[in-house]
């Protein structure tokens, strides 16, 4: 049976950390398949802008303040969803925070808030969508990963460390899935760095801008990649970017090398040569666009250095037929060869 034709449809759509970045792009791009889109994250403004952007795009949005920290928050918010839009065809887990600095800055309770949202609260939520898709055999959990999930990277320890965390807690919940025979999905997006306000809000004690390490791609790079994984969930990973295929890569065969080459390059290159703002926010414990502030969209600073498309992504979603065309040429290459030497 198919897992993905309620999607296709529009359907009942949940999309966490919607307010702003890869979760705002993404809920964007979904709504343009009509149903309801349900849009959960903390930040009042963001919430409303996201809201207006679903509206305008051709789905009903539903708004759902809620802390992805908070299990029992977060299974109230899924009955919600249910309860005023049906069932939950799809859910989307993105919400993050995080914190640059070296792990030695980092307090033990911002290690500890950093996992219970950026990683806990991905496992909340597939919790909350398994407990609906199970007894009805369909549904598609698509995890927003990245690919520090393999690669862990000087700067950002607490995110590595829960991005590593739900790709182990991932591949357990697919296994157990495929054991019982289920008709529910789930399938991770590893991307590559993304121009979105992050980089903007996240608690930083770098002395300079942080910024994405280059190459950097649009949010709507990835919001393309995790639709097409929704419609696609049999494959149980995509690799976006080329860059995230080459680091994924390399690190499953010279990790050695990349520690040093990191030591060295990944200090200066997560920095601008622009000062850290003083009065920048830090949305750790309170988000940044909270009520009465900004909807940072889903964009961050870099436009002007950003890749609006991703060729590798293309070729990800078109490799059946690249390996068909790049059989037939083969073979007319070899017939060709062939009738030469006979000449």
């Amino acid at each position: 049976m198919s897992t993905s034709s309620e999607s296709r449809d529009g359907g009942t759509v949940v999309v966490t950390g919607a307010s702003g970045g890869i979760g705002r792009a993404t809920a964007v791009r979904l709504a343009r398949r009509g149903g309801t889109v349900a849009l959960l994250a903390r930040g009042r403004a963001g919430l409303e802008g996201a809201a207006r952007d679903v509206a305008a795009a051709g789905a009903t949005p539903l708004v759902v303040e809620v802390d992805m920290a908070d299990a029992d928050a977060v299974e109230a918010a899924a009955a919600r969803v249910e309860e005023e839009a049906g069932p939950i065809d799809t859910w989307v887990n993105v919400a993050f925070t995080s914190v640059f600095a070296p792990a030695h800055e980092i307090a033990p309770d911002e290690f500890r808030r950093v996992t219970e949202v950026s990683y806990l609260g991905y496992v909340y939520g597939t919790l909350a969508a398994l407990r609906r898709m199970r007894p009805r055999d369909r549904g598609v959990v698509v995890q927003v990963g990245s690919a520090l999930a393999y690669r862990g990277i000087p700067l950002q320890s607490a995110y590595c460390g829960a991005k590593h965390a739900i790709q182990g807690f991932t591949e357990s919940v697919r296994c157990e899935l495929l054991h019982e025979r289920s008709g529910v999905r789930i399938t991770m997006v590893q991307m590559p760095a993304v121009n979105t306000p992050q980089f903007s809000w996240v608690l930083s004690r770098l002395p300079h801008q942080a910024q994405p390490v280059p190459p950097i791609y649009q949010p709507e790079v990835a919001a393309r990649a995790v639709a097409w994984a929704v419609d696609h969930p049999q494959r149980r990973e995509w690799w976006i970017g080329a860059s995230t295929a080459g680091t994924i890569g390399l690190n499953a065969v010279v990790p050695g090398l990349l520690d040093r080459y990191l030591a060295r390059t990944g200090f200066t290159s997560q920095q601008t040569s622009d000062p850290r703002p003083p009065d920048q926010p830090a949305n750790l414990w309170q988000p940044a666009d909270g009520e009465g502030g900004r909807d940072f969209g889903s964009h961050g600073l870099f436009d002007d250095r950003s890749h609006g498309s991703s060729l590798q992504a293309w070729a990800t979603r078109h490799r059946r037929a690249l390996g068909l065309t790049a059989g037939a040429v083969a073979a007319l290459v070899g017939v060709s060869a062939s009738a030469a030497s006979r000449r």
